[in-house]
């Protein structure tokens, strides 16, 4: 097959390129290399800042369109898979189904139906936005602000025309296919996020360790939406009450090469409070032997058939307490992190190695191809 990503984010659509390419078949990733995070992409589109930026950035991409024709599957990043208004994604959405075979989407990230299955607070006990029925800190947040744009009339009649108009929805994380469930029933599959575990050294520990190293990362214009704010405010917490027994790493907007060499020293990471599931870097930080404090809610073990591996340390917003709970359990029970850590890497190759991930889009791919 000849596959075209269009858009990229936190090494998503680069890392099942890969998987595909090593599967045989063409895969071009056309992104901004996921901005600050540095990572490859074949069809570089980034945008500077500023009008000039903006004017040189819609003609780099006019530029590139002969180049994302002729493919037989084309995998668009969300809906909003450029950096451009939605009037001229309607075009370039138009020239790629029209230029190419079949075309899907990648469920990732906020968009229109998810963020109303936030707002509908029917599906979720909690989210982004949403603690029960009270506004989550990020919701209160100056974060937040300019969110309603994603829920407004004009980005429901795009969302719309992007969901009808592809061939099928591939969706990276439990919440997401909950959010498309009704919304697209007959073109919805799970796909996963794809981690090379391949390329992932094993850090294991070994044994009972003397201080246990705690690691989160920090992205800037994100801090509230992932709740790392909260993360890292009870981290601190703990690490004022256990001061000998524990480490605390805190690093920021580090790219991506970086950013996985840093969380080496590390035995757990902290990543990720309002989701019900693991995500990249929480996964990555597992497949090297890291044990993970993340979503890890009973709905996506159910989802994704797992029975006996849990080793995720789920902490939820609703109680704020929680989080230091946990942390002090970690420190009070490190003699169990040997184990966790060798059932981390494990979890991550049963469930979300790229390759795996690559045959799931594959096999979802092809199902499509079959159907009337």
């Amino acid at each position: 097959m000849k596959i075209l990503f269009v858009g990229d984010g936190s090494n998503y659509h680069i890392t099942l390129a890969q998987a595909l390419r090593e599967m045989g078949h063409t895969a071009v990733v056309a992104s901004n290399g996921g901005g600050w995070m540095r990572t490859d992409s074949d069809i570089y589109l980034g945008r500077k800042p500023g009008t000039a930026g903006g004017i040189k950035y819609l003609f780099d991409i006019i530029a590139s369109l002969p180049k994302m024709r002729g493919f037989d599957v084309v995998q668009l990043m969300s809906t909003t898979f450029l950096g451009l208004r939605l009037g001229k994604l309607r075009l370039i959405f138009d020239y790629l189904k029209r230029e190419n075979g079949r075309i899907f989407l990648s469920a990732v990230g906020s968009d229109y139906n998810y963020v109303k299955a936030c707002y509908d607070k029917k599906l979720f006990r909690y989210s982004d936005y949403f603690i029960g029925d009270k506004p989550s800190p990020y919701a209160l947040s100056p974060e937040s602000a300019g969110d309603e744009r994603w829920l407004g009339d004009t980005m429901r009649q795009y969302a719309s025309k992007i969901v009808n108009g592809v061939d099928g929805i591939v969706a990276s994380l439990y919440e997401y296919y909950a959010a498309y469930e009704n919304v697209a029933p007959g073109k919805l599959a799970y796909g996963g996020i794809p981690i090379n575990t391949k390329a992932l050294i094993p850090h294991y520990i070994e044994s009972t360790p003397d201080k246990v190293r705690f690691f989160i990362g920090v992205q800037r214009q994100r801090n509230a939406l992932k709740g790392t704010d909260r993360l890292l405010a009870a981290l601190q917490r703990v690490h004022d009450r256990f001061p000998d027994e524990c480490d605390m790493t805190v690093v920021e907007n580090l790219p991506y090469e970086e950013y996985v060499k840093k969380m080496l020293s590390s035995h757990v990471i902290l990543d990720q409070l309002y989701s019900y599931t693991p995500a990249t870097n929480a996964l990555i930080a597992m497949a090297q032997g890291i044990v993970a404090v993340s979503g890890a809610e009973p709905e996506y073990y159910d989802f994704i058939g797992e029975k006996e591996l849990h080793p995720i340390i789920n902490v939820t917003p609703a109680d704020e307490g929680d989080i230091d709970k946990k942390l002090e359990w970690i420190i009070r029970n490190k003699s169990r992190l040997p184990e966790l850590s060798h059932q981390s890497r494990e979890f991550v190759i049963r469930h979300n190695d790229s390759r795996l991930v690559a045959q799931r889009n594959l096999d979802f791919w092809n199902k499509t191809a079959t159907e009337p």
